[in-house]
């Protein structure tokens, strides 16, 4: 019986080849188990194609190193011509390359369960965002008057309430895409009807859910609303003295105005009326749906007779301007989140006797901070609680 191999030292010096190649030194035989205690094998410098047969030529594998052609353990793997070596792609994952594209999946599935998870919380429709590092103004526009009006006035609308005797004219921000909006509780205070207009012209019937008069604050909802452009809600904790913001509204019922200035102070104290009665007769009087709203600040009575019940507030101080119908607008910061609702102004002429066009801003107006909003939204949404 012949034998299938023969020991080292049997064949003579330099007769012993490869099928593959002419050179013993560039290929050694791929089908010969290497013992384990030889010597590692020599390097080798990697392997050229050869062809074997008419119209085929194939690669020689190598399992321990990727398919080089030496440095590792011989066998006896080969594949097409063309085609990727058998392990090239594993070698290629495991080095940066690969290492940076996994961190960089696993970021990006980090972010996305994320907005997933927010959106499961928060429920089939998009409600309004609360954080301090969002930036909703294109980037181009980034910090300019301009980029926030953009950004910002699809989540504002006009409010017409229709009162027993007359109307009043307020403004509102939405903080869902079904039509939740925030206003200012004297702006539809008595309230027998309520319509909506949004920026885009269109109008919509809306019912009071909750109320708080105490904080000046209301929450109606739109009926057969959707796709509405929710507002971001930030952190008024972080606004500072000189901080550059943006008011929008509707004065006088012009929808979607847009002023600018600055924080002017903080926690100013203001005073407004909590009896639903005395609003109504100081919106009456004040021009028959005008938006001035009494307050008082610093032991004086400003647009009018606050009466006897009355609830104070820490305030936003702005030298925006602010006109009758800006109540429930939004004061906005430059990168587009809300940071207070505008809730009274001084103006020019406190008589009660002039009309609505002889009052006008002076660059003192007041905003319920955003974080007094956002605690009391519970309470607005359970129906309120004006006790």
């Amino acid at each position: 019986m012949t034998e299938s191999f023969r020991r080292d030292g049997e064949y003579p010096q330099g007769q012993q080849q490869s099928p593959y190649s002419e050179s013993p030194q560039q290929n050694p035989p791929h089908s010969t188990p290497v013992d384990s205690a030889w010597p590692p094998p020599p390097a080798y410098q990697p392997a050229e194609p050869v062809s074997v047969a008419p119209g085929t030529t194939v690669w020689p594998g190598s399992a321990g190193d990727g398919g080089n052609g030496g440095g590792g353990e011989p066998t006896g793997q080969l594949a097409a011509f063309g085609a990727e070596p058998p392990q090239a792609k594993k070698k290629r994952l495991r080095g940066p390359v690969g290492l940076l594209a996994a961190v960089a999946i696993a970021a990006a599935a980090v972010g996305g369960g994320t907005a997933y998870a927010f959106q499961e919380l928060t429920g089939s429709s998009t409600t309004a965002s609360s954080s301090t590092s969002t930036t909703v103004v294109p980037s181009s526009k980034k910090g300019t008057v301009a980029g926030v009006a953009e950004a910002v006035s699809p989540s504002i609308v006009e409010i017409n309430a229709t009162l027993s005797s007359g109307s009043s004219t307020g403004s509102g921000v939405i903080l869902t895409s079904d039509g939740e909006i925030l206003t200012n509780n004297h702006v539809i205070s008595g309230a027998t009807s309520v319509k909506v207009k949004t920026s885009d012209g269109k109008s919509y019937t809306a019912e009071v859910v909750g109320t708080d008069a105490k904080k000046d604050l209301a929450l109606i909802k739109l009926k057969n609303a959707s796709g509405l452009k929710a507002a971001t809600l930030g952190n008024s904790d972080n606004v500072g003295v000189g901080d550059d913001v943006v008011a929008i509204g509707s004065p006088e019922g012009l929808t979607g105005t847009v002023t600018s200035g600055i924080v002017s102070a903080l926690d100013r104290d203001v005073t407004v009326s909590t009896d639903e009665g005395q609003q109504e007769q100081q919106q009456q009087q004040q021009g028959g749906g005008s938006g001035q709203w009494p307050f008082e600040f610093g032991g004086q009575e400003f647009n009018g007779d606050t009466g006897s019940s009355t609830t104070t507030y820490k305030a936003l101080q702005t030298d925006a301007s602010l006109n009758p119908g800006n109540s429930g607008g939004a004061l906005i910061d430059m990168n587009g989140n809300i940071i207070g609702i505008n809730s009274a102004m001084y103006s020019a002429s406190s008589d009660s006797s002039s009309s609505s066009s002889s009052a006008g801003s002076v660059g003192l107006g007041f905003a319920i901070p955003i974080n007094t909003v956002k605690a009391d939204l519970d309470s607005l949404r359970a129906g309120g609680s004006d006790s």
